[in-house]
């Protein structure tokens, strides 16, 4: 191994001067040679790709097992043939790269040091099915005048509203802290919550139900930690702002394609349409993997899964981790599921519509993107057929919900939003219902995994992860692979990774003294007893407004 060496202090990964710098652990710079350990990384989403990426520039030798043809888990893509005969490239819908997304950007400047391959889009637009609009792109970035400006600026919030807030039942908001939040809030639901500030309805429908969605969980059995949570990294916390960029080819081109093939160049091994059939424990505190009937010895192994993967490999893999662990990992639920509809239409829409919009009171629409104007492949599409490239997504749906008629609901919910499309003609269409991402439910933050398990050399991976940090989403299943790998480096002495988050605690010593007032009470009637959910907000509500 060589010789460990630490340089300057990175620079800042985006605008915001407080956020914070995790170092590398410190050790060997690399192993180097035939000798140098051996590691199975199981799962090819972010999570994995990530991890095996922080653990092959290390000099590890690393075999990344996915089940699918293709890499990036729930950003993948693949081509489909489209009536007309162009190819065209599929995934499961859109997603936006926030700027405070400091270790996923990380991942991807590997391959794109400036990420020109992202485009920013110049606003987040809001509507409401009764005519209202909120808008991010005027709003300032930084807090408290983030929250300021958006209530100035929002067609949700009137001056007849602001008397029926409850500011005090919104301090929990306000200095975030992981685990604090979960000790807090983990047992009321995101609309309990919201119920208790009383925000007004329309705010809560157009924006923070927006937002709660994103977790594709109806806020009535979202946890109001992850809730409290996700406004901390994305609008109280950061001074990153909600604009986002998108990238600017389908993901395999833009993003997972390059770094595939950097992890061949650094003597990785990447095995697509490989399912691992079982992980197994040495006497020697080591590791086999067996997949397609062929098992193979590793030093060490990351469990990237989603939820359902994570539990069914368990499941097969009888002695791995111990009984508490196994119990936890199988109590783990997949949120609702969910349907992307895209539209290849033969007419163009209109000239202002968003690239992206949020929508609330659509019926079950919940967003919609204009493929065609950001992505290069719809681009070239809709310019050839004179048409445009549309994307629909409806979150947590009923179980049983008709996969047909929830597609058709969601098309008639785009002509009463762009009247114009209801002349277009459908040339062709292409719809993924999907039930594969992680549940984050009221209470259940303690079954959630950690990086570290009781089993040397296992770690864990993945969006479903509890980091012990302030990520979420795509950020918390990349900031989860470079813990899990630097985990790994420092069993074997090698030197980690540099992580960045958002600021780990409220930005306003004021607002931090009387959310930890707030708080300290909040711990009080949990110690009593009184139980969670709606009467114990009902309860709260009285307590911090008398």
């Amino acid at each position: 191994m060589t010789a460990p060496a630490r340089g300057p202090r990175p620079p800042l990964p985006g605008r915001d001067k407080l956020a914070t710098l995790l170092p590398a652990p410190s050790g060997a710079a690399r192993a180097e040679g035939t000798g140098a350990p051996r590691a199975a990384v199981v799962g090819g989403g972010i999570a994995g790709l990530t991890a095996a990426t922080a653990l092959a520039e290390r000099g590890i030798r690393v075999t990344l097992y996915e089940r699918d043809a293709q890499l990036g888990g729930r950003l993948a893509g693949w081509r489909t043939r489209l009536a007309d005969g162009s190819a065209a490239t599929m995934s499961r819908g859109f997603h936006a790269f926030f700027r405070q997304y400091y270790n996923l950007r990380s991942l991807l400047r590997r391959t794109d040091p400036a990420l020109t391959g992202l485009t920013a889009l110049p606003d987040y637009p809001l509507r409401h099915g009764s005519g209202r609009r909120d808008s991010f792109r005027h709003v300032p970035r930084t807090p408290p005048w983030s929250a300021l400006g958006f209530v100035a600026l929002s067609e949700s919030f009137s001056v007849r509203d602001l008397p029926r807030i409850r500011p005090r039942a919104a301090l929990p908001l306000l200095d975030v802290r992981v685990p604090d939040v979960y000790e807090r809030l983990d047992h009321v639901s995101a609309y309990d919550l919201l119920e208790a500030i009383r925000f007004p309805a329309a705010a809560r429908h157009l924006a923070f139900e927006v937002f709660s969605r994103s977790f594709f969980a109806d806020p009535r059995g979202l946890s109001a930690a992850e809730m409290a949570l996700m406004f901390h990294v994305y609008f109280l916390g950061s001074s990153e702002g909600l604009l986002f960029d998108v990238p600017r080819e389908p993901f395999p081109q833009a993003l997972w394609d390059p770094l595939a093939a950097r992890l061949d160049r650094l003597g990785a091994e990447v095995r697509t349409d490989t399912a691992v059939d079982e992980v197994s424990v040495t006497p020697t505190e080591g590791f086999t993997v067996t997949a397609t009937s062929r098992t193979e010895p590793y030093d060490a192994v990351v469990l990237a899964l989603d939820p359902a993967g994570l539990r069914s490999l368990v499941a097969r893999s009888a002695g791995l981790g111990d009984a508490r662990w196994r119990e936890r990992i199988a109590r783990l639920r997949n949120a609702p599921p969910f349907l992307v509809s895209r539209l290849w239409l033969d007419r163009p829409v209109r000239a202002d519509r968003p690239g992206f919009l949020g929508t609330s009171g659509y019926g079950p629409l919940d967003n919609v993107s204009v493929l065609s104007a950001w992505e290069g492949e719809a681009a070239r599409w809709a310019a050839r057929a004179g048409g445009s490239v549309l994307e629909l997504h409806a979150y947590a749906l009923p179980e049983d919900a008709d996969r047909d008629t929830v597609a058709k609901e969601l098309l008639g919910e785009l002509h009463r939003l762009y009247p114009e499309t209801r002349q277009a003609r459908v040339a062709d269409a292409r719809h993924e219902w999907r039930a594969d991402c992680p549940l984050f439910p009221v209470g259940g933050h303690g079954d959630r995994p950690t990086v570290h398990t009781s089993v040397p050399g296992l770690v864990v991976a993945g969006d479903t992860v509890r980091t012990g940090l302030p990520v979420a989403l795509m950020e918390r299943a990349a900031t989860s692979g470079f813990l899990a790998a630097n985990t790994l480096l420092g069993r074997w002495g090698l030197r980690g990774h540099d992580l960045w988050t958002v600021p780990g605690r409220g930005r306003s010593a004021v607002l931090r003294l009387a959310a930890g007032r707030f708080g300290a009470a909040y711990g009080d009637e949990e110690r009593r007893g009184v139980p969670g959910n709606g009467l114990f907000v009902d309860r709260m509500s009285t307590t911090i407004t008398s």
